[in-house]
């Protein structure tokens, strides 16, 4: 799986509209990758992953009241691969958190810098270098649901050119909102990550 994919395809979304042709493919296409980056915008994250493993770069900060050193990360799910260091020095006494993040199918968000290690970071800017396979393991059920709401109402946006959808004279006229479906929303609330202000 890419980093930042198309969470559904063509196919799932014009099942989902009850298509059967080929003459909008190209549309289509475009609503669902459209509808993937409004979920991504919408959660704070993205739900793809990387290969093969890369460095990436954070500022861990000092936590009074925890007395530990940590970092918010991208989110991950699998420790192979994974290492840590900080001036050059390998960190190898940390935790990820969540604590029960992979029993739950869900990532870890953050790392902790345990006090027995022998290395710490600085607390400077990007100074903390993980490096890893990051993202998801795969697209969850939820994700895809809402892509394919999304997506089906992006598809339809077409036919309402100046925001507005059904019929003043049968009462179904509604406005087509700039954010993403109520309903999608909803099932996205589960997902959402918020990011510490740095």
């Amino acid at each position: 799986m890419a980093w930042a994919p198309d969470y559904v395809t063509s196919n799932e979304l014009k099942a989902y509209l009850r298509i059967t042709d080929t003459d909008d493919d190209a549309q289509i296409g475009l609503a669902i990758a459209a509808a993937s980056r409004a979920v991504d915008t919408h959660c704070g994250r993205q739900f793809g992953s990387v290969t093969p493993i890369e460095e990436r770069f954070y500022t861990a900060r000092w936590d009074r009241r925890r007395r530990r050193w940590l970092a918010e990360i991208d989110d991950i799910m699998t420790t192979v691969s994974l290492t840590v260091e900080a001036g050059g020095w390998a960190i190898t006494e940390y935790q990820l958190e969540p604590s029960n993040a992979e029993f739950k199918g869900r990532p870890w968000t953050h790392l902790v810098v345990d006090p027995s290690s022998a290395v710490f970071p600085t607390g400077e800017t990007d100074a903390l270098a993980v490096t890893g396979t990051w993202g998801w393991a795969a697209v969850p059920s939820t994700i895809k649901q809402a892509t394919l709401m999304q997506g089906s109402r992006f598809f339809a946006r077409r036919n309402s050119p100046y925001g507005v959808a059904g019929s003043p004279d049968d009462g179904s006229e509604m406005r087509l909102l700039s954010r993403v479906d109520p309903d999608v929303g909803v099932a996205l609330s589960p997902y959402k990550r918020w990011w510490a202000a740095e």
